[in-house]
């Protein structure tokens, strides 16, 4: 496993890119943007307002060279040379969420889940259903950008967000500290309506095209399906986090 112990940038801020959402960032006063990193080939009227309004909210204005803001964004085609760094007050890494004096007990996994329209769905549904915590992997599952925070409809900056390195890594975390894995499965014959679940319960929510992967799928504790009486194989897998949700609601209820 990788060295959880140093904190991340990754594991503080969100970053979002373009002109626009940089700029309805700094104008939102719910948010806290940490900094705002602009190419130095930026100029005219764009630009000048950009750090118009970064100095307006008390936000400082760094200048870089137009390829490293293309590597920071990590979107070589949109970021328009400005990109800017939103506090997520919610985002830690799950190292530290489990050594927690009160740590979470329900949570969801991604592994594998790479369309950001889905992470960012999940994120939405799994903070509305007041779930302890989503663990999005680094490798392996989309990076939370604008694509994400904008399918969250802006909720994923104050989303309970877990980073890791990867989605093994996380499973292993969670056997560690008694959590019981239980993975989506379309054949599972126990469904998530009659699971009898731990005081800990993790929810691994597999990738839209190879589902739960082998790397996870051997610490699973139990595999469980959402019965469909229709003729339909399978749900998109931000439609079954929501299912899956909001019945860890009713149960709480």
């Amino acid at each position: 496993m990788g060295d959880e112990s140093t904190v991340s940038p990754k594991d503080r801020f969100l970053t979002v890119y373009g002109r626009k959402p940089v700029l309805e960032a700094l104008a939102d006063d719910g948010l806290r943007v940490d900094k705002v990193i602009l190419a130095d080939t930026a100029r005219g009227p764009g630009a000048a307002e950009i750090q118009r309004a970064a100095k307006e909210a008390g936000v400082a204005v760094q200048r870089a060279s137009a390829h490293r803001v293309k590597v920071l964004a990590g979107n070589g085609k949109q970021d328009q040379g400005v990109l800017a760094d939103v506090v997520a007050p919610r985002m830690r890494a799950l190292e530290t969420a489990l050594s927690d004096r009160r740590p979470p007990s329900r949570v969801l996994l991604l592994d594998g889940i790479t369309t950001p329209a889905n992470v960012g769905m999940i994120l939405r549904t799994a903070t509305a259903a007041g779930l302890d915590g989503v663990i999005v992997p680094r490798r392996g599952v989309a990076a939370l950008d604008p694509l994400v925070v904008k399918a969250s409809a802006g909720v994923a900056f104050r989303a309970p967000v877990l980073r890791c390195g990867s989605a093994r890594d996380a499973a292993e975390m969670l056997t560690e500290a008694g959590f019981g894995l239980y993975a989506l499965g379309a054949s599972a014959r126990t469904t998530i309506f009659d699971v009898d679940l731990p005081q800990r319960a993790a929810f691994v929510l597999g990738g839209e095209t190879a589902g739960v992967g082998a790397e996870v799928g051997e610490l699973v504790t139990e595999w469980v399906s959402i019965p469909m009486p229709g003729d339909v194989e399978s749900l998109n897998v931000s439609a079954a986090a929501a299912v899956l949700s909001f019945e860890l609601v009713r149960r709480a209820r």
